[in-house]
């Protein structure tokens, strides 16, 4: 079946849509990444915060002006090929594809290590299974799933907020906001909880199953990352004023660990289990995103054509969607990479490069091309703040992209005909 045969369809109004981008965003990060960010920025974790969110806002805008001008599956791999030429969207799909199947199967393992510690590989394999049959249902289906996670995800991060300012060990004395880490760990630290931002791209992604995307998408994605800012910023501060920067950095399992200083042990479980949906969401927002990418790559050739198949009755890129899935999960039952990620979030970084350098192409007006430039110089300033062996593995991936295209290009000029 090609892709002629049928289309995806356009199912998701502006509250599915914010739904999918919360699930995506309020991940497992929120319950991980405070951890290593304030490690990073010490007294200047709520300015990385800031900083992040701002380059967030710039992305997103710049998002939602290109997914309301091109409205298909793809997100900024299309908006570099039709702004940008096709070698920068083939780049950016490539690191996103890559980067995030990669963080596929880290989240398929954080389920599996919150839900199972002793069998974390099986249940890995059993969520990727699982949710790539949902997902094969229809982008309905995925959207209710979805809905209940988010549901659930928010309910535990109120309590953990709750329980912590309540508390008689909060003291609004450790929200000191300083630079005790230098203007580098802000950025490394923004960085860092920058990742926990990225999946308002989502809501592009699936830009070719949205109603009216050229009214949904621009309304849905600062709709996302607003509620999401404003539930991170919450938890930030209720965990800092329990625990401070020093021993937040040092926690492991950060919003456990605040539970426990604030007197109440008996909330970790409950922490633990919104930790293990929460990555749940954002492993079924991850193949999402990624089997939509492959399916817009397939169909210009840059990955095998049947993957460019959409089934006739589900309207969903089933090849596609079942190809990631094989990939991820035998990534998840063979080797464990949730410590060797780190260049997800330089490929991340440079797939919204990509989309702000495509909106500067939208409008010569001073005024229209100020937010994608700051948004291009915020992510040029993240991925180059971020570890150096992240920084290394992450333009390692994205030279590997470059040298595959070139010797495409040779070869098809080669080849007669």
């Amino acid at each position: 079946m090609t892709r002629t045969d049928a289309g995806l369809r356009r199912t998701l109004g502006v509250r599915d849509a914010v739904v999918v981008g919360l699930g995506s965003m309020i991940g497992a990060g929120v319950f991980s990444a405070l951890g290593p960010a304030a490690r990073a920025a010490g007294s200047g974790l709520l300015p990385g915060l800031a900083l992040a969110a701002v380059v967030a806002y710039c992305n997103a805008t710049s998002s939602a002006r290109l997914a309301a001008r091109y409205p298909a599956s793809g997100g900024t791999y299309v908006y570099g090929r039709e702004r940008l030429g096709a070698f920068w969207g083939y780049l950016a799909g490539w690191a996103f594809v890559v980067g995030k199947t990669a963080s596929c199967a880290a989240m398929a393992l954080t389920v599996g290590a919150y839900a199972w510690p002793g069998q974390a590989h099986a249940v890995a394999v059993a969520a990727v299974v699982a949710l790539t049959a949902v997902n094969y249902g229809g982008i309905q289906k995925s959207a209710w799933l979805t809905r209940a996670i988010v549901a659930v995800v928010l309910a535990v991060l109120a309590a953990v907020v709750v329980v912590c300012l309540a508390s008689g060990r909060a003291d609004a004395g450790r929200l000191d906001v300083g630079l005790s880490a230098g203007a580098d760990g802000v950025l490394q630290a923004a960085g860092l909880l920058f990742f926990a931002f990225a999946g308002y791209a989502r809501i592009a992604t699936l830009g070719e199953e949205v109603r009216d995307p050229a009214r949904t998408i621009p309304r849905a994605i600062p709709l996302a990352l607003g509620i999401v800012l404003t539930v991170y910023a919450c938890v930030a501060v209720a965990v800092l004023a329990v625990l401070g920067a020093g021993r937040l950095g040092q926690a492991t399992a950060p919003l456990a660990d605040a539970v426990r200083a604030a007197g109440v042990p008996g909330l970790v479980p409950v922490v633990r289990t919104g930790a293990a949906v929460a990555a749940l969401g954002s492993l079924l927002a991850l193949i999402l995103g990624v089997s939509r990418t492959t399916l817009a790559m397939a169909r210009d050739g840059h990955l095998p054509g049947a993957l460019a198949s959409v089934h006739p009755r589900f309207r969903v890129p089933h090849r596609a969607e079942l190809a990631v899935g094989a990939v991820v999960a035998v990534l998840a039952a063979a080797v464990d990479v949730r410590g060797a990620i780190g260049f997800s979030s330089f490929g991340v970084l440079a797939y919204y490069a990509v989309a702000n350098a495509s909106a500067w192409t939208l409008s010569a007006a001073p005024r229209s091309r100020m937010v994608p430039a700051v948004g291009l110089l915020g992510c040029a300033a993240l991925a180059f703040a971020l570890p150096p062996g992240s920084v290394a593995v992450g333009a390692g991936v994205l030279a590997v992209g470059g040298a595959a295209y070139g010797v495409r290009r040779w070869w098809a000029g080669r080849s007669p005909g």
